[in-house]
């Protein structure tokens, strides 16, 4: 991993390979393990385990100005992509450049405490998530951020009284505040209302033309027609689409429930 500092590309993504290993547990017996390990010592050293390959070959660029859909079904990559791409996950193969101010959010609800109010929480956030801006920074961020949410009365009501779509304004507020090179959003959208999703919607492209870029991961077909000019199609682990947002979408459907055509 690598950081992109003075390029149009802020990410990239060359020949990734990403693999999982699935542990195989036996129900057997103690009598049974005994009996199998004076029979075959060797076999009993030897694992089962599975390989999964969660991504194959996947070469990816995001420029500066994109606003980059990753969708498929359940299992397709999506977030392993993201989280390789976040630092989270080593690739087991090739190579991932990223711009160095880079942002990602992968649950709206990491960090949050419940039994303290959404002014509090929001401003737990912004120290997590600007640790570079000062006392003042951070102050002025909350304030427009919380007047942005349109939670009113709700602000210094305790969090664990929040309705999803409340908690969704709350995180995408905050995290849409301040501008960053590489915003990574993962399924975050999907608790907005539709109202919110359009005006944040707006905020994020405002973002984005002071020299950024966002990855979205989204079920919501809705959500990338609002959000996104290029869509990328994962299936079984590969991208079998990357284009025109209408087409990407057209792909996206045509695939079934297990992720094939």
């Amino acid at each position: 991993m690598t950081s992109i500092s003075k390029s149009n590309i802020l990410a990239e993504v060359k020949n990734l390979n990403l693999d999982f290993t699935l542990r195989q547990y036996h129900s057997d017996s103690l009598r049974d393990v005994f009996i199998g390990a004076i029979k075959n010592p060797i076999k009993l050293l030897l694992r089962n385990d599975e390989k999964l390959e969660a991504l194959k070959n996947i070469n990816l660029k995001v420029e500066k100005g994109e606003r980059v859909a990753l969708i498929g079904k359940n299992g397709a990559g999506k977030t392993s992509l993201c989280r390789c791409l976040a630092e989270m996950y080593v690739p087991t193969s090739g190579d991932v450049n990223v711009h160095e101010d880079t942002r990602s959010i992968f649950d709206s609800s990491v960090g949050i405490l419940p039994e303290l109010t959404g002014r509090e929480n929001a401003n737990l956030l912004a120290r997590f998530m600007y640790p570079k801006l000062s006392k003042s920074e951070l102050e002025n961020l909350v304030r427009e951020a919380l007047e942005f949410s349109e939670l009113r009365n709700f602000i210094d009501t305790p969090y664990k009284y929040y309705s999803n779509g409340m908690q969704t304004r709350l995180t995408l507020s905050l995290i849409s505040a301040y501008p960053c090179e590489l915003l990574i959003l993962d399924e975050i959208f999907d608790g907005a209302d539709q109202f919110f999703r359009n005006k944040v919607s707006k905020r994020v492209l405002e973002m984005i033309e002071k020299s950024g870029a966002v990855i979205f991961v989204s079920h919501s077909t809705e959500n990338v027609r609002i959000a996104c000019n290029r869509v990328v199609v994962l299936n079984k682990g590969e991208i079998i689409f990357d284009g025109n947002v209408d087409e990407g979408i057209k792909v996206y459907e045509s695939l079934d429930p297990e992720g094939s055509f």
